[in-house]
This record gives C-alpha cells, structure tokens and sequence, in this order.
C-alpha cells in the first residue's frame, strides 16, 4: 500500500468513526440527561454521551487496528507500542453541549511516530465535518465536500480573533493588549473557532492550557488548509498547552511576540 493510500484509508475511518459517534451523541442533546462534575473545585461536566461516544470509537479502532496505541479524555492511555496513536476527545466543549448550544465538536486524531497525521472534527447536529491530512484539508457539508483554505493574511491590526473564554487570560496583559489591537474577538466558539479559520473566517485562533485531545485533531486540518500551528509559550503545540494558530508564520509571529509582552 502506498503512502498516499494509506493516508486515504486512515481518513476514510476517521471520517467512519465520526459517524458511529454522532449516532449515540444526538440522543442525548438537549435533552435532560445526567451531568456528573470532574472536578472537586471547579466545573468540568461530563456525561454519558461523553463517554458512549469515546466507547464506541474504541471498539472500532481496536477491531481494525488492535495494534494502535489510544489516547482518550474519557477512557485514559491504551499504549500498545505502535507508531500509530489516535488521539479522541469524544465531545470538545461539553460545557456547550451540556447548555444545549452546538458549538462542542467530537475530534478524533490520528499520530504517526508522535506527530499529527490526520484529524477530523465533527458537528452532528449541524452536520458538518471538517478533516485534514498531509494532502490538504477539506469540509464536509449537505452531502457536499470542498476543499478549504486559510484566506490570505492580514496584520494584527485588522485580524478576527476566536477563543473560549476571557478568564484564561485574567494574568496576561498581552492578551487585553491583543484584544485592543485586532478588529474582532469572539468568545465561546470552542473547536469550532480552530476548524473556521482553516475555512477563511477568522485569522486567529487560540486557546490556553489545553490539552493534548483537545487540539491533535486540529493541528492537521490547520496545516492541511495552509495555516500555521504554534504556542506563545515555549510548549509544543501537538502536545497542548497554550495553542496560537494563525493564517500566516508573519501573523504568528506578531501575536506571539504581543502575547508575550514583546510587542
């Protein structure tokens, strides 16, 4: 089997393994289900679509590809040694499904040798599907696929900016200068806000503190559309952390150096 091959076959079951999600996902949204907390301060809700979703993806992976190692939210670490690592969020912005708004996504990764290779994210309820590859990235709407791309870049100066919520950023004064400099800046898009600006709506799109399943699907879809994949710290992005990702490395480049006081 060729590379190219390859690559096609792993994302044709990704895209499969969206579908078999969605199908015990929307059963559960926005209807009165039961939400258990994760945390003892805090709230971090999780439900039993979190975890039927993240169930049902294991079991396929582990029937086709017993051999792969899995990194899941819900369910933990299954390392088997592979060079192959699917990376699952089961539902990306629970707190929004939790609230009935159908910003949270089911983002499924794929690494190969520790690197993203392929990711999709996936909206049931809206039903659209965004996924990208080593050979482009594309969105999957109405029965309908078209290839995206990040649209052509522009200063920090007249950029749209997307991230979750402005509390992350209450000890960062670079931030509040960020959000003064752009045009726009929209809160609460969760996943969502990454997988548009690989379509050409945003120039910016960020998140701090994540984790390595709330990004691995989406580095791939970024970079197949032609954007750029960094931090503002000195983490690496395919792992999580503080992830800033932008249309252009110039665009990058100058909000990094804002984020961290430089500018």
């Amino acid at each position: 089997m060729s590379i190219t091959t390859e690559i096609q076959t792993l994302t044709d079951f990704a895209l499969d393994l969206a579908v078999a999600s969605a199908r015990v996902i929307l059963p559960h949204f926005r209807k009165n289900i039961a939400i258990d907390n994760k945390l003892e301060t805090g709230w971090d809700p999780v439900t039993e679509a979190d975890r039927a979703a993240e169930r049902v993806i294991r079991e396929l992976i582990e029937k086709k590809f017993p051999d792969h190692s899995i990194i899941g939210e819900e369910y933990g670490t299954k390392t088997t040694g592979s060079a192959y690592s699917w990376v699952l969020d089961p539902i990306d912005g629970t707190r929004s499904f939790v609230i009935g708004m159908p910003t949270w996504a089911t983002l499924i990764g794929l690494y190969r040798d520790g690197q993203p290779l392929l990711g999709v994210m996936n909206q049931p309820f809206v039903g659209e599907a965004f996924y990208g590859n080593p050979n482009g990235a594309w969105n999957r709407h109405n029965g309908q696929t078209t290839q995206i791309h990040v649209r052509p870049g522009v200063p920090l100066a007249k950029a749209s900016i997307g991230t979750t919520a402005p509390h992350f950023y209450d000890d960062n004064p670079g931030f509040h200068k960020l959000r003064k400099t752009a045009t726009a800046l929209r809160f609460g898009g969760d996943a969502y806000f990454f997988a548009v600006l690989a379509a050409g709506q945003l120039d910016i799109a960020m998140d701090a503190s994540l984790q390595i399943y709330d990004i691995a699907a989406l580095i791939p879809i970024i970079r197949g559309a032609g954007g750029m994949v960094g931090t503002w710290t000195d983490n690496d992005p395919t792992q999580g952390g503080n992830v800033l990702c932008a249309t252009t490395p110039e665009l990058l480049d100058e909000a990094r150096r804002m984020m961290r006081g430089e500018a």
